[in-house]
């Protein structure tokens, strides 16, 4: 058996638009993917459903694997012939003990490679509108560990970080707050200097409070924070109030559940990360083509008996042309056939497909592109849908008289995944909602978190349909006003503003 390959890769210091390209790249090809407590769920929702998983979680003093072992684990990973990505939250040579988990492999002879991250120690303040560096006040930066072990003195050389008049960045320092600001002042620093401690920076839980370096442990009792969070030290502290700019989107503070069909990149999704929020990515359902089809089969050997295609869903419209080129059928074959499809998005998956849609009701729901069809449509057309399995059946009563071959072309399966403890979420009250574009999406959601109170859910809905799903299920609802991607990110602001954090 040929030998394998490690990967040390930085994941960034929470919010997934930080991981860099080359580390998504990277995971993407990863047999195993182990990970630590530091990185963020969004960055863990982007593990390839086929790749094996280990946590080795490291925070505080919790730690899942000590970190021999979790070197072994590299090692025998790699000697059993895997692509292994280790994903590490910030940079894995920036306190990330990276060197430490390369020095077993090289021993080894083992391969591998480092793709370094965006480490919070420059990010985090980045969000908090400080700069690191600013020519009016400071022109270098120190990145200090604030770790150590309890009773023992810092190994520390504060008077030297005093007299670089550079700013300063703790990370992992939190508990050691105190002793940090003491030494600093011991060691000649003006306590009057500006301080800041960032919690959980660049996600929703984002949290700044800044003082000076002798108030700024006072202010911490008084207002409360929560780990992971970075001390920083400086005049360019000062400047938070000025540039701060995360705080000022729509949804910052807002923590968003997307659920989508697992092969598809959620549009959603980045419309919600443009405003601000914080987004969780669960592929609640997964599709696939119905195999061995012949109903499907048959009827595309007769495309020129057909009138009217009409679609439901994007994900109909690729299943039925990839099964189009599969059966080997030309498609000049759908030279005279009209499109009606249920909404903007199927509408789009056609047109890249070479298709425009010659129909297209104003809701965007079954029933009315059914009773749309039916007061286009004549009698004597004959009218194909190319749909799910469990496709609802306001459409097909729309459309009764008519000659209609509605035939099941994918299959929805629910799916759950080990890295979102979707029910903690809710429960706790951190989750300002879940968003919702389909039924079979509220359906795939309660498969995933059995036992979840479903009364503390805020679900927004893309239309009456999936609205009563979720109803059924005792949950919060919220329906969007038209059946629209943007109109349901206006929903979702509607609801964070509702709740009292928003802007």
């Amino acid at each position: 058996m040929s030998i394998g390959k490690v990967w040390l890769v930085g994941a960034g210091p929470g919010d997934c638009g930080l991981f860099t390209l080359k580390g998504y790249q990277t995971l993407q090809q990863a047999d195993v993917v182990v990970y630590d407590s530091l990185v963020g769920a969004g960055v863990l929702t982007m593990i390839p459903a086929r790749a094996r998983t280990i946590n080795v979680g490291k925070r505080a003093s919790h730690h899942t694997l000590p970190q021999h072992e979790t070197n072994k684990v590299l090692l025998r990973e790699a000697l059993a012939g895997n692509k292994v990505v280790r994903l590490k939250g910030g940079d894995p040579f920036l306190f990330g003990r990276g060197g430490e988990e390369l020095e077993l492999l090289a021993e080894n002879h083992v391969p591998y490679e480092i793709v370094p991250g965006v480490t919070s120690s420059i990010a985090v303040p980045a969000y908090n509108g400080i700069p690191v560096t600013h020519r009016d006040f400071t022109s270098s930066l120190h990145i200090i560990t604030g770790h150590k072990r309890a009773g023992e003195e810092y190994n520390i050389n504060f008077k030297a970080l005093v007299d670089t008049e550079g700013t300063l960045v703790f990370l992992m320092g939190v508990t050691a707050l105190h002793d940090i600001c003491e030494k600093l002042i011991e060691n000649g620093m003006d306590p009057s200097m500006p301080a800041a401690i960032l919690q959980q920076g660049t996600t929703a839980g984002q949290k700044r409070i800044v003082a000076t370096v002798s108030t700024l442990e006072e202010e911490v009792k008084r207002q409360g924070i929560e780990t992971p969070a970075i001390i920083v030290v400086g005049r360019v502290c000062a400047l938070a109030e000025q540039f701060g700019w995360y705080e000022k989107l729509p949804l910052m503070g807002c923590k968003v559940l997307v659920t989508r069909p697992r092969e598809l990149q959620s549009a959603m999704s980045e419309r919600l990360r443009l405003k601000g929020a914080e987004v969780l990515e669960l592929p609640a359902i997964a599709t696939s083509a119905i195999p061995d089809n012949k109903a499907l089969e048959q009827a595309m050997s007769r495309l020129t008996e057909y009138q009217w295609i009409a679609f439901t869903s994007p994900t109909g419209v690729r299943i039925f042309f990839d099964q189009m080129l599969s059966y080997g059928i030309d498609s000049r074959k759908l030279a005279n056939v009209k499109f009606a499809v249920i909404g903007t998005g199927t509408a789009k998956a056609l047109k890249e497909r070479g298709f425009l849609a010659d129909l297209m009701p104003e809701v965007y729901d079954g029933e009315a592109l059914g009773k749309l069809l039916a007061a286009t449509a004549s009698k004597e057309d004959r009218i194909l849908l190319p749909r799910a399995a469990m496709g609802n059946h306001e459409m097909i009563d729309a459309l009764e008289g008519f000659q209609v071959d509605d035939i099941a072309t994918y299959d929805t399966v629910y799916e759950s995944q080990e890295f979102i403890d979707e029910a903690k979420l809710f429960e706790e009250g951190s989750m300002t909602c879940v968003v919702f574009t389909s039924a079979s999406t509220v359906r795939g959601f309660v498969e995933a978190t059995k036992g979840l109170d479903y009364t503390k859910v805020t679900a927004a809905c893309i239309g009456k349909q999936t609205k009563a799903a979720a109803d059924a299920y005792g949950m919060k609802t919220w329906m969007a006003e038209k059946a629209t991607m943007d109109s349901l990110a206006e929903l979702v602001e509607k609801i964070h503003n509702a709740s009292g954090t928003g802007k």
